[in-house]
């Protein structure tokens, strides 16, 4: 198993970087007019910051060049799927969970 990605793509901060204008850019359909009601409300420090953060999350998956296919196989129950237990399992190093 590899930690390398399956697809090569411009680094997140390349895509989209952390800017109002960019973040708005980014966004699809009716979310820019929700961005800017939430930023025009946030006060200046970390509620500012906390709304960039949550809609450059946002802008950063409506820019994800597989997004289309990701939602169309979601909806049609096609996307692989997969447990916690075999998640955690992944995670486990060798040899880490067995009692002496």
């Amino acid at each position: 198993m590899s930690t390398r990605p399956v697809h090569r793509h411009a680094t997140d901060s390349q895509r989209v970087p952390r800017t109002i204008g960019r973040i708005s850019s980014a966004l699809r359909g009716g979310r820019r007019a929700r961005f800017f009601a939430e930023l025009l409300e946030a006060r200046q420090g970390p509620e500012l910051d906390g709304v960039l953060t949550a809609w450059w999350g946002h802008a950063m998956l409506d820019t994800d060049p597989d997004r289309d296919r990701v939602h169309a196989a979601a909806e049609a129950g096609t996307l692989p799927t997969t447990t916690m237990d075999e998640i955690l399992r992944r995670r486990r190093p060798v040899g880490a969970g067995r009692n002496p």
